[in-house]
């Protein structure tokens, strides 16, 4: 039986407790007595005295009171909890209502993406887009780059709050101030130029030179070991290739100012336009120094240099492809013997500040090239060679001069590459900062601008994608389980590090990185000292333990770099690249996977492209494959040659053989991302749909991919692109890709033997 409550049940116990109100002076301190179960007692309600009365209402308004109180409490909890659902809520749908806007403003949806992919992606972008007039192209990319800068200006002109002379905050923001006073540099005028010329010996085009006591030695111990200027050959620390837990002392080909060595040839009608350019520049840039007529000594530094030009070997040939062929591990005894018209220890003495043995142990990895330039150098009188060392200090120096200079200087670039209008100088003073001043800076952006929340999404969305490659060594069908072994192995070494490096966040630390002095006033000097200082920590490297967690590039850096000799600290990705299109933590994870992860992908898959699979997983150059399964290798590699080789921009072809590696790391890059992606969506489900688009979340993520390289180039500079870049033009690094992804073809439904489906690919990875 169900029980039931009786409200007068209730009632009839409470009759059995009753209220006496009996005063009985010394014996009841209360006045009252309270009696249970007594049914003699007088009944009738208790007599109250005022201030019980008074005590009794007060305690009832209290309570009353709390009631209140404690209900609207709970009525503000629960609608802040409500507004809170209704803020994330809303946070996300306003999220997703941007990508949904971007993607819809980027693409051109009368192009069928199975024809052409890149232009279907990025036409819409294409379509509303210029080129800037102080640009020599532009893209998405470059609009994450602008936001950065307007960032990044933005701090420099903040006033600074560690004075302390020692303080890197306070030394980028007088760098920058001293770089955008023009006032200050145009009364100098020409004056800093000279006064290193004059510290070098003086120089025959200014009539300030004579032969009597000159030494190349000690002009070569300037110009390498305070002016940091390439002449002959490059001299770098490094890591040993083949011993990647020490530092060693590197010699290779260099010492051209034009880019690449053809443009010396005059072999078609660009590369004669561009040496007129370097003439003109050349000629400009002497008299403004004070030469008078000096076309004939320019044309004796031309002539030298087109010297060189024919001993150097092209980037993209065979022999400067394979690290094994290049890398020779000498003494310094060998050394003098290869290239015997310069005195090497006398110079690496002056420079490191030591006593070298002979047996000091070098890599050079151009043996023939230095054999042959110690035959020049023997060959050539020794005013021209004077000339050529000066003119490369001139060159890399000039950018910091007066307007004059400057003027000159764009007048060069605008004739071979098409940029109307320079740079403007806060833009310009922006860029000298990150390149003298990068981590100085880079905390400053990291503490305004990016946060470890980010960090550690991003950290999570680099080990999915390291899975999904894990996942692909496993599965490859041409690799011997041996090779496959040693794959994987470098993969678990690999270390990935993202956003800014840890001692940023310790300002003292900071400060031991640019202990050199700035002045408001002495831009040009400034950048001297600067110089000087990186000389010095450069060459202290050389007996110092290797650091492999040293970053190359600062956390404001809008770029991403692997480096197969430091495989176990060899990924960056910088605060600056995990920015808003290519990363959004509002954006859906397909598009996040279609751009950054991308990116990460392409970065990882350079620890097994062309040159990085040379390198083990200690990031030593040891051959870990077996001799079959690299063999099959190089012949996956050569599809992908052939694929791009077929690709023509104005009449040129892109570069297959050049483009190889970054080509391997863009296909890899993409189908890592997508397979991670698609894992990530088998855990957790699929994500909501972006309003107003009809695109499948697949689709996004390769939409995704394409817009990443939506850019405009000017005309004139594909040519020196085509020339000198490693990476293929954008149009063909989006269909190369997509077009060799049979999970493309799939998520767009299009046809077998279509231009973006071909019946016959090439894959690698």
């Amino acid at each position: 039986m169900e029980k039931t409550y009786s409200l007068t049940a209730h009632y009839d116990e409470f009759q059995e407790v009753k209220y006496v109100s009996k005063y009985n002076s010394g014996t009841l301190s209360n006045g009252f007595n309270l009696q249970i179960g007594s049914k003699k007692q007088r009944r009738g309600l208790p007599r109250w005295s005022k201030r019980e009365i008074c005590l009794l209402s007060g305690f009832v308004f209290a309570a009353g009171l709390c009631v209140i109180l404690g209900s609207m409490l709970v009525l503000k909890y629960l609608s802040l909890e409500r507004d809170a659902r209704c803020t994330e809520d809303c946070h996300k749908k306003k999220a997703f209502s941007r990508a949904s806007r971007f993607i819809t403003a980027n693409i051109d949806p009368t192009i069928d993406p199975c024809k052409d992919f890149y232009t279907f992606a990025c036409g819409g972008w294409l379509r509303k887009h210029g080129i800037p007039e102080d640009k020599l192209s532009y893209g998405i990319i470059a609009a994450i780059g602008e936001q950065n800068e307007e960032k990044l200006q933005g701090l420099l002109m903040k006033p600074v709050r560690r004075r302390s002379e020692r303080s890197a905050e306070r030394k980028v923001k007088e760098f920058f101030r001293s770089c955008v006073n023009l006032r200050e540099i145009d009364r100098l005028g020409a004056r800093p130029m000279l006064d290193v010329i004059e510290d070098c010996g003086g120089w025959d085009p200014l009539g300030s030179w004579t032969q009597a006591g000159w030494d190349i030695d000690e002009l070569l111990y300037k110009t390498h070991g305070v002016y940091s200027t390439a002449v002959f050959f490059s001299l770098t620390v490094n890591l040993d290739d083949k011993n990647s837990s020490r530092n060693v002392i590197r010699i290779d080909q260099d010492g051209l100012t034009l880019p690449e060595r053809t443009l010396y040839l005059e072999q078609d009608e660009d590369s004669v336009k561009i040496l007129a350019a370097y003439r003109t520049l050349m000629e400009k840039l002497v008299t403004l120094l004070g030469a008078e007529n000096g076309r004939q000594k320019t044309e004796e530094i031309l002539h030298l240099e087109k010297r060189l030009a024919n001993i150097t070997i092209s980037e993209f040939d065979d022999q400067r492809r394979d690290i094994n062929t290049m890398y020779n591990k000498i003494t310094l005894r060998d050394l003098q013997r290869i290239a015997p018209n310069l005195k090497w220890k006398h110079l690496l003495d002056r420079i490191f500040h030591t006593d070298f043995s002979e047996h000091e142990e070098i890599v050079v990895l151009a043996t023939d090239y230095m054999q042959k330039v110690s035959e020049l150098i023997r060959t050539t009188p020794s005013r021209i060679l004077h000339n050529y060392m000066l003119w490369r200090i001139v060159a890399a120096l000039s950018e910091h001069l007066s307007t004059p200079f400057r003027d000159a200087i764009h007048e060069f670039s605008k004739e071979i590459e098409g940029t109307e209008k320079q740079v403007e100088l806060g833009k310009m003073c922006l860029s000298q900062a990150n390149k003298h001043f990068g981590m100085a800076l880079g905390a400053l952006f990291v503490e305004e601008y990016f946060s470890s929340s980010s960090k550690a999404k991003v950290q999570q969305l680099i080990e999915d994608i390291k899975h999904a490659l894990d996942h692909q060594l496993t599965d490859l069908d041409w690799m011997d389980v041996e090779t496959k072994e040693a794959a994987r192995a470098k993969l678990q070494y690999m270390m990935v590090m993202t956003g800014y490096p840890e001692y940023l966040l310790k300002p003292e630390a900071i400060d031991k990185e640019y202990e050199f002095e700035v002045n408001e006033k002495t831009y040009f000097k400034n950048v001297l000292n600067s110089i000087r200082f990186n000389v010095r920590m450069s060459v202290k490297k050389i007996r110092q333990e290797v650091d492999k967690t040293a970053w190359l590039l600062p956390p404001q850096a809008l770029n991403a770099y692997y480096l197969p000799n430091k495989n176990q600290m060899g990924i960056v990705f910088p605060a600056g690249i995990l920015q808003p299109t290519l990363y959004d933590p509002d954006y859906p994870l397909s598009l996040n996977y279609g751009g950054i992860g991308t990116i990460i992908g392409h970065e990882l898959t350079h620890g097994y492209d062309d040159w990085g699979g040379q390198y083990d997983r200690d990031g030593n150059l040891r051959r870990w494959w077996t001799d079959v399964s690299y063999g099959k290798f190089l012949r996956k590699t050569e599809c992908i040659v052939d694929l791009y080789d077929n690709f023509t921009v104005y009449n040129q072809r892109v570069n297959g053989k050049l483009t190889l590696g970054e080509n391997i790391a863009d296909m890899g890059g993409l189908k890592l991302a997508y397979y991670a992606y698609q894992k990530w969506v088998r855990e957790h489900g699929p994500e909501q749909p972006l309003p107003g688009l009809r695109y499948t979340h697949e689709q996004l993520l390769f939409i995704a991919f394409a817009q990443n390289w939506c850019m405009k180039r000017r005309s004139q500079s594909i040519y020196l692109q085509l020339l000198t870049d490693k990476h293929a033009p954008e149009h063909y690094r989006v269909i190369g890709s997509v077009s060799q992804f049979d999970e493309f073809g799939r998520v767009f439904h299009c046809p077998r033997d279509s231009l973006m489906n071909p019946l016959h690919k090439c894959a690698v990875w």
